[in-house]
């Protein structure tokens, strides 16, 4: 018997009814011992993981908000910058830290939000 491609089989489950997909499935089992929905359901979980293992962040700020005095005043805090540059960052928005540790940027991003800023981290 000559052995199918992937995409072979792929195309022949295309062109079959529901209920044949489900007696193809059952068979699978029956035969494997695998359910094969629960491969796929066990294969997200780990690739959402992977996404969360970002070790380091960019805090940007998108808006000021209202409050920009209290915004400006924590930049000066977490950033060391003088008031003139902080007031430019408040009113542009920008990069408030590049690369900082998550702790620290999810530290940075609740300060900022508790100032009255929109932040996000990148």
């Amino acid at each position: 018997m000559a052995k199918l491609s992937t995409q072979e089989i792929i195309d022949a489950i295309k062109e079959m009814k529901i209920l044949e997909v489900k007696e193809l499935v059952d068979a699978m089992k029956e035969e494997f011992g695998v359910d094969p929905s629960a491969v796929a359901v066990a294969a997200a979980p780990a690739a959402g993981a992977a996404a969360e293992e970002k070790t380091s962040a960019t805090v940007v700020l998108k808006d000021a908000g209202a409050a920009k005095i209290q915004v400006i005043k924590a930049i000066r805090d977490i950033t060391g910058l003088g008031l003139m540059e902080a007031k430019a960052l408040a009113d542009n928005g920008g990069n408030v830290k590049e690369n900082a540790p998550m702790d620290e940027a999810n530290d940075i991003k609740a300060k900022l939000e508790e100032a009255g800023a929109t932040v996000e981290l990148a």
